[in-house]
């Protein structure tokens, strides 16, 4: 077991949604910070948290960006963050899981269940003990408020399914034992 941090040079937070059911619509989370304590061994003992900076929203389109975090979508100044908090991990095979959690948006929150794939593990003196993942799964916005709902000729502009997409190396922390004082 050991104490987990997410490397956010070596981490991507996407999501996906479809324009006029047509187009796909490709961002991620530019500031994310993850930590756990992981048992790679037994990984249902696992915990991990993640919490996103809404504000970082990109997607390649400053005026779409600024809509995503207006009162139409996330509300990024009232809600500055998302969050997830796993709540039970179940082994699938050698290496993959699901895992459940509560996944909070605009203070709403929903258990949402991701499937996991461990991509393998790496040690080494200089990067640290890293393990990389990646998991997937699939949310309704409108479970979480975001209740946009314009459409054009009989197509909603934006879809209420989103895809999210994740990978991520997570890196071991080093416990520091407490300093000796002399008495």
């Amino acid at each position: 077991m050991g104490t987990w941090k997410l490397d956010p040079f070596h981490t991507q937070v996407e999501f996906s949604a479809k324009h006029l059911g047509m187009m796909t619509v490709r961002g991620h989370f530019a500031e994310v910070a993850a930590t756990g304590e992981l048992y790679p061994d037994h990984p249902e003992r696992s915990k991990v948290e993640v919490t996103i900076n809404t504000a970082s929203i990109r997607t390649h389109n400053e005026q779409r960006d600024n809509d995503l975090r207006s009162s139409n979508f996330l509300e990024a100044e009232k809600y500055p963050t998302i969050t997830f908090k796993s709540t039970k991990i179940e082994p699938k095979g050698p290496d993959r899981a699901a895992m459940t959690g509560d996944l909070t948006i605009k203070d709403v929150t929903h258990p949402v269940t991701l499937n996991v794939v461990k991509y393998g593990e790496f040690n080494d003196p200089r990067m640290g003990h890293r393990i990389g993942y990646a998991a997937e799964t699939k949310i309704n916005r409108k479970d979480f408020n975001m209740r946009f709902d314009m459409m054009m000729d009989g197509k909603f502009i934006v879809s209420n399914e989103v895809e999210v997409n994740i990978e991520g190396e997570l890196v071991e922390v080093e416990e520091k034992e407490p300093a000796k004082t002399t008495p």
